[in-house]
């Protein structure tokens, strides 16, 4: 049995022929209205992240000049150039940068610690426990937030050197261990509270106490937070000066901000490109922290309520 197939209609083929010569239709007012407002709004932004970038961008470029230039010649590409800003910076104080940098990381890493460590059980007992005067505790515990350092540095310093801790890293890293960090508490526990109560009432029925609860329930879900807490504890330390500058004054023992300022002498001339070469390695670890960090982060402020 042969099938025969009839030919195309030629109403058919007229109307597939008038669809494909017609041009795509204008867009109305409305469309080009949003195309005007997205196209501005993208422009404002990539002028403030040029803005933004822009005097890192000259630091990198001054690294490179030599000093006398620096000031006299703005151009983001140097007209001369000078490597041995770097070596020179590294070798040109008391110690070695990199002894700087050391310190540095001692302290970020002690502070790391104890922000990690009693900001979350502090956290999880605000969100968790029931005890008396929660509600209060918790309260004066926010009004610390408010409280600059400028306010409690005095006290701190005069009951440090009745301790002789002055130059030393414990003053530094001793009120971490006490959970003297508001914001990171009420960070976790704004994440604890959102932790369903289902998971925390299954491992009761399998017979877990608070210890084990907050390590293996409790911890695992809070990594945003924990990384969050982690990337601004690490930035804040190391950017730290004020407090560093009161408790630390001897040479051995400051840190990479601290031997920053050490370049600059108002009795005779600043080294401005060797300090400018430091700046640009002091910037590094604080580059590659954010950068590897930057997933957990905006994750960590996204699911804590602190949009």
């Amino acid at each position: 049995m042969t099938t025969t197939t009839s030919p195309e209609s030629p109403e058919l083929g007229e109307r597939v022929r008038t669809l494909a010569e017609q041009s795509p239709q204008r867009p109305g007012p409305a469309r080009w209205r949003g195309i005007v407002r997205t196209s501005l709004r993208h422009a404002v932004m990539i002028g403030a992240a040029i803005a933004m970038i822009y005097p890192l961008i000259w630091l990198l470029a001054s690294s490179f000049k030599p000093t006398e230039l620096i000031f006299r010649d703005l151009s983001l590409i140097p007209t001369e150039w000078d490597f041995s800003n770097y070596a020179v910076g590294w070798d040109a104080l008391a110690s070695p940068f990199g002894r700087y940098l050391l310190n540095s990381a001692i302290i970020v890493a002690g502070c790391l610690i104890g922000n990690l460590v009693t900001c979350s059980m502090a956290g999880y007992a605000f969100a968790r426990l029931q005890f008396r005067g929660r509600n209060l505790w918790f309260a004066m515990m926010l009004v610390t937030i408010m409280l600059p350092i400028h306010v409690i540095i005095v006290p701190r310093y005069i009951m440090f050197q009745q301790m002789d801790w002055i130059n030393t890293f414990w003053p530094l890293i001793v009120p971490k261990l006490l959970a003297t960090d508001a914001f990171f508490i009420f960070l976790m526990v704004q994440f604890f509270r959102g932790i369903p109560r289902e998971l925390e009432e299954a491992a009761r029925i399998d017979g877990c106490g608070h210890p084990r609860i907050f390590f293996s329930v409790m911890l695992p879900n809070a990594v945003p937070a924990l990384a969050t807490t982690a990337i601004f504890t690490f930035i804040w330390t190391w950017n730290d000066f004020f407090s560093q500058l009161i408790f630390l004054t001897q040479d051995d023992v400051k840190t990479a901000p601290l031997a920053l300022r050490l370049f600059l002498d108002s009795s005779s001339g600043s080294s401005w490109g060797p300090m400018f070469a430091m700046s640009i390695v002091t910037i590094i670890p604080i580059f590659f922290v954010f950068l590897l960090g930057q997933r957990y982060l905006v994750q960590g402020i996204a699911t804590t309520g602190m949009k």
